[in-house]
């Protein structure tokens, strides 16, 4: 076959996994393609938060803190309901130390531990109720980047900051005026930036020349074999070989209304991520014969759209992170009653929406809505609004709990009894029925005036006007996709490599399963595996 472009690498996608393969494999010294469907780079990794979980990185060390291999195993399987491979675990957490080093060594990239953060369950076995395994990427200069300096995808609420300047990290998502004219003027960017930008910046460095707008259609194979793919790029088709192997780093599924609805478990109907992701890598991965797994999960969030609120020129769906886990705020379904901590971990909320009620036959907990008083809208803000200033209009308000509910849809009786229910919890500092503010990450992630205590998430519903916004089942991105081995080599459905192909990030079928460790629970072994794929096709 006549190809019209050649490497020993192919690699299609320029999120984490994509960058860190590529930057592997050209490390290795493979002939590196990269290409990327966006006419930016990043994916959705870049307007993440940017913080990858690594349980025994060299950054405890500098801490004091002790973490072992055993406790890191036994944290993901008390997470994983038994679907997690055990070797897929002891990889990740085997090269995750050696994988934030490298990063270390050979890109501009700097860590630092989010200080006392902790894991997402953290009283479950080998949990760190204390933090140590989540790490912040920083700042880096994106004016170091030359002419890319302008084509990477960016959060326009986060570009400058670093995650410990937001609530997230324990800061207040708030800079000086002086200080955010100073990363805008030096061009300092946090959170997914400051993980991507590194990794662009030492491929370039190495000569590797990203292309934007090429999109894969289709994996050429030739005995068995992927020897190429088919792109479009800028609107020309194209065949580029892969002499040694392809790379999918493409992504998730979850702008695809038809593969979400063949494969996830319950609804999401609020995708978070870059619109591009839309299966193309899942399907090129069918086509070849690859073996699927983990196909009805996603890593799940709480998600709220605000009219008129876009980005790359689609409806923008805001995680909820915060406005749930503060005082005097609950949520509730149709019925008016309270279905789960609220202060939970996002990825753990997914399964309370997906609850299925067998008598109506319909998902119990959707709709579903925050509601919250003036209080709470008065001191902490309203979805970007600020503490003190007007609730936005599009928020449904009522001078009193009946009349909210009645513009909502709610059973007001309903409504008006879990309230009264939650305020003598509030007062007894027990939540009896979902335990809210038990967990030491319930009591991280609410008030940082209170943090530690339940006060900094549990507050009484007191005054009027009261509001509701509708909260829905949204996704950072699905994690199913074809089955790698240790190495990153897709699997065919009778379980071996299949010649050529290769695997990593949401396109793939995420190796911890299930389990969602703590904040950068996708982004730690989306990194190690993107890298150790690299590793693997740059060997041919």
């Amino acid at each position: 076959m006549a190809f019209s472009l050649s490497h020993d690498v192919v690699v299609l996608g320029s999120g984490a996994a994509g960058l860190a393969a590529g930057l592997s494999a050209a490390q290795s010294g493979a002939d590196v393609g990269l290409y990327e469907k966006a006419d930016v780079l990043g994916g959705s990794s870049a307007i993440s938060g940017g913080v990858p979980w690594v349980p025994l990185n060299h950054h405890q060390d500098e801490a004091g803190i002790t973490d072992s291999r055993q406790e890191a195993l036994d944290y993901l399987a008390s997470l994983s309901l038994d679907r997690m491979d055990p070797s897929m675990a002891e990889t990740f957490v085997d090269n995750g130390r050696a994988t934030i080093q490298w990063l270390e060594e050979t890109t501009p990239a700097r860590f630092s531990l989010l200080p006392h953060y902790p894991d997402y369950h953290p009283e479950n076995p080998g949990g760190k109720p204390d933090g140590g395994r989540s790490l912040d990427p920083g700042l880096f200069c994106y004016a170091t980047l030359g002419p890319w300096q302008h084509k990477v995808a960016r959060s326009k609420r986060s570009a400058h900051l670093k995650i410990t300047d937001t609530t997230l990290g324990g800061g207040t998502g708030y800079l000086s005026e002086e200080e955010t004219q100073r990363r805008i003027d030096e061009d300092l960017r946090g959170c997914g930036n400051a993980l991507i930008g590194p990794m662009i910046k030492a491929l370039v460095d190495l000569g590797v020349e990203p292309v934007v707008n090429a999109r894969a259609t289709d994996l050429i194979l030739e005995d068995g074999r992927v020897t190429g793919v088919r792109l479009v790029v800028d609107g020309v088709e194209r065949e580029v070989e892969a002499r040694k192997g392809v790379v999918l780093a493409t992504g998730g599924f979850e702008w695809d209304a038809d593969l979400v609805s063949a494969f996830l478990r319950g609804p999401m109907t609020a995708p978070t991520s870059v619109p591009t992701n839309t299966g193309d890598g899942l399907r090129m991965a069918l086509r070849a014969g690859a073996q699927l797994g983990n196909m009805g999960q996603a890593w799940w969030v709480p998600a709220v759209k605000i009219p008129g609120d876009t980005a790359f020129g689609e409806q923008r769906s805001n995680l909820v992170n915060r406005e749930r886990t503060l005082p005097g705020s609950i949520m509730v379904n149709s019925r008016g009653r309270r279905f789960t901590n609220e202060a939970t971990n996002y990825n753990a909320l997914g399964g309370a929406f997906h609850q299925l009620d067998p008598v109506t036959f319909t998902y119990a907990n959707l709709p579903a809505w925050l509601i919250f008083d003036a209080a709470h809208a008065a001191k902490y803000g309203t979805f970007g609004a600020p503490a003190g200033s007007p609730v936005p209009e599009w928020v449904a308000s009522g001078s009193t709990l009946r009349d909210l509910a009645a513009k909502v849809g709610i059973d007001p009786d309903g409504l008006e009894a879990t309230v009264h229910r939650w305020n003598s919890f509030v007062d007894h500092e027990q939540d009896e029925d979902f335990r809210r503010g038990d967990s030491a990450y319930d009591r991280w992630s609410g008030d940082g005036d209170h943090r530690f205590l339940k006060a900094s998430t549990m507050g009484r519903i007191d005054d009027g006007p009261f509001y509701a916004v509708q909260v829905e089942s949204g996704t950072l991105g699905t994690s199913g996709g074809p089955r790698t081995d240790t190495s990153g080599r897709a699997l065919d459905t009778h379980g071996a490599p299949i010649p050529g192909l290769f695997a990593a990030g949401n396109v793939a079928a995420a190796p911890t399963a299930m389990a969602y460790g703590g904040a950068g629970g996708t982004l730690g072994p989306i990194l190690v595996f993107g890298r150790l794929a690299g590793l693997s096709a740059a060997q041919g």
